[in-house]
């Protein structure tokens, strides 16, 4: 047997890549996320499975799950909300399943700064305006961040930020923004991103925290911020320029 791990998208059912819903469709236990994952996707499980919400379950009582399929001989489903290799806490789950000698396997899902995107219709990185994407968060109850990982560390770049799990703190990460984007850079806050109830709400670093409390937004929030979200006047890539030769263009 199998424990497959399955980043399950950041909300609306048919983002789950294929792979995936097949792997749920095989899979005679299925555990997921309840609070983040989409009722939608348990219709993939096989007639019979069994279905378990880890939202009450301690870390002990999944890997007890895990175990009882693997004197089953059950492949497992394992879901998770958007995509398996950041905030996922899968990694104290794998290091269970190492010392219990348990295979697993993981498949990557769409990621909520991606769907938030796509709900923006645009793109987060701009030729000569920003070229890199910094994922990060604020210290919560959950996970303190390390020392070195600070709002000002990265915003020092000024390229475009997608702050995860922070909506609660947004006067403050605002506050440490500021001094290096400017209180007129644009900021944005996709809530559920491809649920049926995601909402965008968009603003200024000045008037963004005004905005999202005015909106009641208070969870399941990724903020964004940077100068490519209002930027309209950029360059053009190279990559389509009449002047620029590819390997693949045949010119």
């Amino acid at each position: 047997m199998t424990v497959h791990f399955i980043g399950a998208g950041p909300g609306a059912a048919d983002l789950i890549t294929v792979r995936g819903r097949d792997l749920i469709a095989a899979s005679p236990v299925c555990l997921y996320a309840g609070s983040l994952i989409p009722k939608a996707l348990l219709e993939h499980c096989p007639e019979g499975a069994r279905i378990i919400d880890t939202a009450p379950l301690s870390l002990d009582e999944i890997v007890a799950e895990f175990e009882a399929a693997h004197a089953a001989g059950h492949d497992v489903a394992r879901l998770h909300s958007g995509d398996l290799s950041i905030w996922s806490a899968t990694a104290e789950q794998i290091r269970r399943l190492r010392a219990l000698s348990i295979p697993y396997s993981m498949t990557p899902g769409v990621p909520s700064f991606a769907a938030a995107a796509a709900a923006l219709g645009q793109e987060l990185t701009l030729p000569e305006v920003a070229q890199s994407l910094v994922l990060t968060r604020t210290s919560g109850r959950a996970s303190a961040m390390p020392e070195t990982e600070t709002l000002a560390t990265f915003a020092a770049s000024k390229t475009t930020l997608a702050i995860h799990l922070s909506i609660q703190s947004i006067d403050r990460v605002v506050a440490e923004l500021v001094p290096f984007y400017g209180a007129d850079c644009a900021a944005v806050v996709v809530a559920r991103a491809s649920w049926p109830d995601e909402e965008i709400v968009r603003g200024t670093l000045a008037t963004i925290a005004e905005v999202v409390a005015q909106a009641g937004i208070d969870r399941t929030a990724l903020i964004l911020v940077g100068p490519a979200l209002g930027a309209s006047d950029f360059r053009e890539s190279a990559l389509y320029s009449v002047d620029y030769q590819r390997r693949y263009r045949g010119r």
